[in-house]
């Protein structure tokens, strides 16, 4: 069996899953790279990662790059005297810090690769309304989300699943995958597969405020899966227009009913108690919003408050 000497690399919770299923089967991990702290919050307090607050809780030396490529950091990586890196929800890594162990770097990707490589696999395989997705490990080359496969792990994707229960769902499997791994390295076992080639591979790109914007002229199941793949975080969005100049209102929950109807895309239909949005073929029913300035509520309870009057509709 090799003695492994693990460095860990990740930032947000999801990689906070990972390291806490490390240590409990009592993996030897040497050090934590993690983001830099950043400002949060209204008073914009300088605020460390998810996986910094777990590992200084748990006495496990931290680094925290802004430039990987740096001299002293380098040399304190290599002070570490790691043979081995995980990577879990990080950033690209230059070789000179990827090819640094002897055993090797692999990163752990919540999708079943080479389907959506990428920063966002798990909202996207909700958006786009796949029923299977999964975990994989593999070694790190200079490609993003492009090197040889360890292993994969997979899952089945229900009707109603959001990003934040796929998220833990997609958290427990990796945990006992990157474990699994782990055990092979450590045994010397690995058998890696060249990852296939595909005209039909789908990316996971980046989140941003474009592709997070709620089309209301697409199909009512479309629409609807944008707003579970994107539910609690970053939360689909659009536009409302009620009367006044079009505000930005954020929209956590929907479901939707098929139906013919005369109304205008976009047309809000509000009664005390539900609230729904006319598209091409049907309406999406809105169950839980926020408006600007508020936090995010129940529509039925918003409607108690808030009135739409019949122009009112959303862009």
């Amino acid at each position: 069996m090799r003695d492994l000497r693990i460095v860990f690399l990740g930032t947000p919770d999801f990689a906070v899953g990972i390291l806490k299923k490390l240590i409990a089967e009592q993996k030897n991990i040497v050090g934590v790279i993690t983001a830099p702290d950043r400002p949060a919050g209204r008073g914009r307090k300088l605020m460390g990662s998810a996986v910094k607050e777990y590992a200084v809780s748990q006495n496990l030396p931290v680094l925290q790059p802004t430039n990987l490529k740096n001299e002293d950091f380098l040399n304190e990586l290599k002070a570490l005297n790691a043979n081995l890196q995980i990577i879990v929800a990080f950033r690209m890594l230059p070789k000179v810090v990827w090819a640094l162990p002897e055993y090797g770097t692999f990163n752990l990707h919540a999708s079943i690769l080479p389907q959506y490589r990428g920063a966002a696999p798990i909202n996207w395989a909700i958006i786009n309304g796949e029923t299977e997705t999964g975990v994989t490990t593999f070694f790190i080359d200079e490609k993003i989300d492009t090197g040889a496969i360890i292993a994969t792990s997979k899952t089945h994707i229900s009707e109603r699943e959001t990003v934040g229960t796929l998220h833990d769902t997609l958290m427990k499997l990796g945990s006992d995958l990157v474990v699994q791994t782990v055990a092979m390295i450590e045994a010397d076992t690995v058998t890696t597969k060249v990852q296939e080639t595909t005209e039909t591979l789908k990316d996971a790109p980046k989140l941003t405020p474009d592709n997070t914007k709620i089309d209301w002229n697409k199909s009512a199941a479309t629409i609807d899966a944008l707003v579970r793949g994107l539910s609690p975080y970053p939360v689909a969005w659009c536009h409302l227009e009620n009367g006044e100049a079009a505000v930005k209102v954020k929209i956590y929950n929907t479901t939707f009913e098929i139906e013919q109807h005369s109304n205008e895309i976009g047309t809000l239909l509000a009664t005390k108690k539900e609230l729904k949005v006319a598209v091409k073929d049907g309406y999406i029913l809105i169950h839980e919003m926020q408006l600007p300035g508020k936090r995010k509520m129940e529509v039925s309870a918003l409607l108690n408050g808030y009135s739409f009057n019949e122009e009112a509709k959303v862009l």
